[in-house]
């Protein structure tokens, strides 16, 4: 069902309810037989020709008494209810902006109206009149989920933020189990917004149940982006064992951000299995990672094995000199010079004055 449908129905049911519900003029019976037969015409598709009647009619009843000017405001209200069905959303509300101006009408009758003419006007791409009548009518009723979802939506799509962000709190305080598309928009809104701790609650909340990768993806960078690498690294673990996030992208950012949450150790298991097992490719940026990582977890017999063989497959100065300095430090003086001497053959400046450093440290 389209959405003017659904506006066409919700304008013309009120027609049913209006006269028997509020305190309105006793209208002729023949008024009452006419708008039944225009309503049942409207039922039956003949939405031209009800259109032109109740429009002839509101333009008849004009200026009459009460009784007159309550019967011309629902004429008003069976032509918006015709013209929406036909797809002219705009007309649609033009006529029900007349019927809730038409003098004696009461108030109750004009919030409805109100209501219809701003999701109609919403409909018609009016989006600037129509969130003034929504949000307007939004502050005296509690009205649907569904027009604070409306409202938010309409702010974000104008590139009003902070409006569109206090609409999204507002839709989501009414709706306790929000859709995957809804908690999206909300996530994208709120972060726009620079709300990311209400992002990052609404991203974690339920997020162990589901399996939307690129969910557990944002909750994992908003943890980050506020500071919190550890439980970003916590959230991104969790994602992997659960085999929500997998391949080679999840798996190196994984790694990435044990290294940036400090807990190496964990980067260079997770890095040193993927390598074992063929997942990431055995390249020497790969391999040079693991060393740093074993470096950095203090866990020196694989640093040093691991710079070791990755100076010895690249021969780069660089990867010399640091397997140098690193075994100088830690002790293994064989090495340190075995090392040294090679970084200083491939031109590494350092390298020299590290050896003069070390020999006069050994003749003192």
């Amino acid at each position: 069902m389209s959405r003017l449908h659904l506006l066409f129905l919700v304008t013309a049911g009120w027609l049913l309810v209006a006269p028997a519900a509020l305190a309105a003029p006793a209208l002729p019976a023949s008024f009452i037989a006419d708008l039944e037969r225009l309503e049942q015409r409207l039922a039956d598709g003949e939405v031209e020709a009800v259109s032109e009647r109740a429009l002839a009619q509101a333009e008849r009843l004009a200026g009459g008494n009460a009784a007159d000017r309550w019967a011309r405001a629902l004429y008003l209200q069976l032509a918006a209810g015709a013209v929406a069905r036909a797809g002219d959303p705009a007309s649609a509300a033009d006529h029900l902006l007349a019927a809730r101006e038409t003098g004696g009408v009461e108030a109750a009758q004009r919030d409805r109206w109100q209501r219809d003419e701003a999701r109609l006007r919403l409909a018609a791409g009016d989006s600037e009149e129509g969130a003034k009548l929504l949000a307007d009518w939004l502050e005296r009723h509690d009205g649907e989920p569904r027009d604070r979802w409306r409202m938010a939506r309409v702010m974000a799509e104008r590139g009003q933020w902070d409006s569109a962000a206090d609409w999204m709190e507002r839709a989501l305080a009414v709706t306790p189990e929000p859709s995957e598309d809804q908690r999206r928009l909300a996530t994208a809104v709120l972060r726009r917004a620079g709300r990311d701790d209400a992002a990052l609650m609404l991203l974690a909340d339920g997020l162990r149940e589901s399996r939307d990768a690129e969910r557990w993806r944002q909750a994992a960078a908003l943890a980050q982006r506020l500071g919190d690498t550890g439980q970003a690294v916590a959230i991104w673990e969790a994602g992997w064992r659960r085999g929500v996030l997998e391949g080679q992208d999840d798996l190196r950012r994984l790694i990435e951000l044990h290294l940036a949450g400090g807990t190496p150790a964990r980067a260079a298991e997770y890095l040193a299995e993927a390598l074992e097992e063929g997942e990431l490719e055995d390249s020497e940026a790969h391999r040079r990672l693991l060393a740093q990582a074993w470096e950095a977890a203090r866990d020196r017999d694989r640093a040093l094995a691991a710079w070791e063989a990755l100076a010895e497959r690249s021969d780069a100065g660089k990867d010399w000199l640091r397997l140098g300095q690193l075994a100088h430090a830690w002790g293994r003086q064989a090495l340190a010079e075995r090392a040294l001497g090679r970084a200083r053959e491939l031109g590494e400046g350092d390298a020299e004055r590290w050896l003069e450093a070390m020999a006069s440290t050994a003749t003192s």
